[in-house]
């Protein structure tokens, strides 16, 4: 069963990671581009979160699909943490 509501929490989430990363990239300073890049990552752990709470009835292909978007999210969850540890130098 699909959840309405997960569905609108993941579209929003997942639509903000990459908003946040962009303002991060034009930001006015080096705070302003860590607060954008920490609100990027935490995004993407929500949005790897609403993902893990959709269900694919059973359906291999759309787990498979589930399962890599998940992936992907940690991927980013790693790659602002590294992103984060050298603005914090």
């Amino acid at each position: 069963m699909i959840n309405a509501e997960f569905i609108k929490q993941l579209v929003s989430s997942a639509g903000s990671v990459g908003s946040n990363y962009i303002e991060a990239n034009d930001s006015l300073g080096r705070k302003d581009k860590q607060m954008k890049i920490k609100i990027s990552k935490k995004e993407a752990k929500e949005s790897s979160y609403w993902l893990s709470h959709i269900s694919t009835n059973n359906d291999d292909n759309l787990e498979q699909i589930k399962l890599s978007l998940i992936e992907d999210a940690n991927q980013l969850i790693l790659i602002f943490a590294a992103i984060l540890r050298k603005l914090e130098d």
